[in-house]
Parts: C-alpha cells; structure tokens; sequence
C-alpha cells in the first residue's frame, strides 16, 4: 500500500511539474480534463453522473472554460443564471424523476470543481504566475504535511472530533506556521536561483491565509464523504482516491492564492 501512494504521488508531481510548469494551453487543458472527473466524481455521489442533471453541468464547465479561454469572464453572471434555469427546467420537465437535493449537487458542483480549480491556471497567467502558482500546492500540501507532523507530536485538541478525529487545533496552527515557513523560504530560494523580486513577507501571508483555508476544504470534502457513507469519491489516482480526493484542499486554496497575489501584486 507504502510502495503504491508513494509511486502515484511522484506521478502526481511529475504531471503537475509538466502541466503547471508549461501552462498555456497545456494546464488549460489539463484542469479542463480534471475539472470534467471531479464533477463526475461528485455527481456520481448522488446518482446523475450519466443523467440529464449531470450532462447539464458538464455543459456548463465546458462552456465556462470556453468564456474563460476567450477572456469572456463578463458574461459568467449570465452563464450562472442561465444554468440554472436549464437545471430546474429538467427537473420540473422530468419531475419526480430528480430529487432536489440532486439539482442543488449538481449546481453546487460546478462551482465547486470546476470554477474553483480554474483558479489554478488564472493563477499561473499572472504577470508572476510561473512562481506564484506553485504557492497554491505549497501552501495546501505543505500545510496538511506540517499540520500532521505537529498533530502527531503534540496533538491534543480535537479540532472536528466528529469529522475527522484524529485532527488537532495545534496540527492546525502548525500547518499554518509551517506553511507561512514554507512560503517564505519559497521566496528567498526563487529570488536566490531564479532572480525573482519575490517578498517573503508576502509569500508567507500568502502561504498562511491559503493554509488556513485550505484545512476547511479537506475538512469539507470529508463532510460529504461523511454524508453519503462513502470512504473515497473515485480510483482514479491509486492510493490517493479521486481527483477530488486528492485536490481538496487545492480547491479552496486556489481562488485564495489568486486573489491575495493580486492585492498584493506579488
């Protein structure tokens, strides 16, 4: 079980080093794809992966990736308003074939998912992005590796003792210092070996707030797990479950890096 995480999560670097590291057309594709799994992921939760509701959502990634290749983002007001509509018509065109509960998923997911994890590559298209994006994956994996190392060590408050029993409150505090670490030594070796102008301070703000808020996304998705009685949403990835098994927290941290690096035009 070691040797199969250990060899799939060094695939998941390498698929990550390649894409990310490229960007362009590359990564838009790639989290496209991703974007597509992990809404079939969560759809599949509740029964319309291959249904009517479903297909109405991977419409409308496909057509939010398409506004966003095209610099179009004005019209995503529309585009949400407009999913909408097309959702409750297929529910009360086909009523009682769905539940509410199925339609209210499927919305949710397209925000979710696929918004969500777009950040991703707007990030990377900053006028900094080729550093800056790797924030998001320092920030959310380096904050749940250091929040288990403090846990492990002096772990004693509960922090979700229902949700997730062995996480702790001082896990938590230290995978937030540990990412703001993190960040900051992230800035002084891209300045060191690359000649970025990149702020320490800032990287670490940066790399706490989206630590922070990437143990609510991890939290999150096992929620839902929780929920639905299920231990992984797909087999996608072996010994890491599914996409969104495995993004989780990326998910929540994304949208956070982008923003903060704009605020603080890192």
């Amino acid at each position: 079980m070691f040797k199969t995480r250990l060899l799939s999560g060094i695939v998941l670097v390498i698929v990550l080093v390649v894409t990310v590291g490229t960007g362009g057309e590359l990564l838009f594709a790639f989290l496209g794809a991703i974007s597509l799994v992990g809404m079939t992921e969560l759809y599949k939760v509740v029964g319309v992966q291959s249904k009517a509701l479903g297909l109405a959502g991977y419409l409308a990634a496909l057509v939010y990736y398409g506004l966003l290749w095209g610099k179009a983002m004005e019209y995503m007001t529309m585009l949400s308003i407009l999913f909408l509509v097309l959702l409750m018509a297929v529910y009360v065109f086909t009523f009682p074939a769905y539940r509410a509960e199925q339609v209210m998923t499927v919305f949710f997911g397209f925000f979710y998912v696929a918004v969500m994890l777009s950040y991703v590559y707007q990030t990377r298209m900053l006028l900094e992005g080729g550093v800056v994006v790797w924030l998001i994956f320092l920030s959310s994996w380096g904050c749940d590796t250091c929040a288990y190392c403090v846990g492990v060590l002096i772990g004693k408050h509960k922090m979700a003792p229902k949700l997730s029993p062995k996480k702790s409150v001082e896990g938590g505090i230290g995978g937030i210092a540990g990412a703001a670490l993190l960040g900051a030594l992230f800035a002084l070796a891209m300045n060191q070996w690359q000649g970025a102008s990149a702020s320490p301070l800032h990287y670490a703000v940066i790399c706490a707030a989206g630590g922070a808020i990437s143990q609510v996304g991890d939290l999150a998705a096992s929620a839902i797990k929780r929920n639905h009685d299920i231990k992984d949403y797909g087999k996608l990835i072996p010994g890491h479950g599914g996409i969104l098994d495995r993004f989780d927290s990326v998910i929540f941290t994304a949208p956070v890096i982008y923003y903060l690096a704009t605020m603080l035009a890192v």
